[in-house]
């Protein structure tokens, strides 16, 4: 019977290391929201936005094509949600819990701010 129990219980203790995934995400800060222009400077039929999201210290920009009939990016300045920042991607969970990538259009540090006293 302890056998049986001490097997159990290093079963259970060694679970979590096979439950975890190698990904990791990130808090991040949607800092700006501009809607995305084409090369004549007039906006497409289907509305783009270039969405600046801070992750750490640096800051991505990435484009951002809604479904049809949803615009509420254009209020999502401040907003923090999770991301999983990739080589060219960024993948985020809607609030029903799908994910979705969204390309990186560009990438650039940002210094942190100095502190006054």
């Amino acid at each position: 019977m302890v056998r049986v129990l001490a097997t159990i219980l290093v079963f259970l203790s060694a679970l979590p290391a096979f439950c975890q995934s190698g990904a990791k995400y990130q808090v991040a800060t949607i800092t700006a929201v501009e809607p995305h222009r084409e090369g004549n400077n007039a906006p497409s039929d289907r509305p783009s936005y270039d969405v600046s999201v801070r992750v750490d210290s640096t800051v991505y920009v990435v484009r951002y094509t809604p479904p049809l009939g949803v615009d509420t990016v254009e209020y999502a300045g401040g907003r923090d949600l999770l991301v999983l920042v990739g080589e060219r991607t960024i993948t985020y969970n809607d609030i029903l819990g799908r994910s979705f990538e969204v390309p990186i259009v560009s990438r650039k540090p940002v210094t942190p701010a100095k502190k006054s006293k």
